[in-house]
C-alpha cells in the first residue's frame, strides 16, 4: 500500500484532525483515509457493509441489532 507523507501541515487543521479521530475511535492515519475517501467521493466499503448487515436484520425483524447473537449471524453467512 502505498504511503502519503504530508509536510508544512497547518495545525489547527492537525488538531481538528485529532479531535474528530478521537471522537470517531480511529487514529490518524484512519480518519484522514475516511475523510479522503469522503472528499473524493470513494465509497467507504466498511460502512455499506455493516449497513447492510443492519439493513438485512431489520428485514428478519430482529428487534434492535444490539440484541443478536452474533454467531447465529455468522453462522447463517457462511451456509450461504
Amino acid at each position: 500500500m502505498p504511503t502519503l507523507q504530508v509536510r508544512d501541515l497547518p495545525e489547527d487543521i492537525y488538531i481538528k484532525l485529532n479531535l474528530v479521530a478521537n471522537q470517531e475511535n480511529r487514529s490518524l492515519a484512519q480518519q484522514t483515509i475516511v475523510l479522503l475517501r469522503e472528499s473524493l467521493g470513494l465509497p467507504n466499503n466498511n460502512k455499506l457493509r455493516r449497513e447492510a448487515v443492519i439493513e438485512k436484520l431489520s428485514e428478519k425483524g430482529y428487534p434492535n441489532e444490539t440484541h443478536v447473537n452474533p454467531v447465529d449471524v455468522i453462522r447463517e453467512d457462511r451456509d450461504r
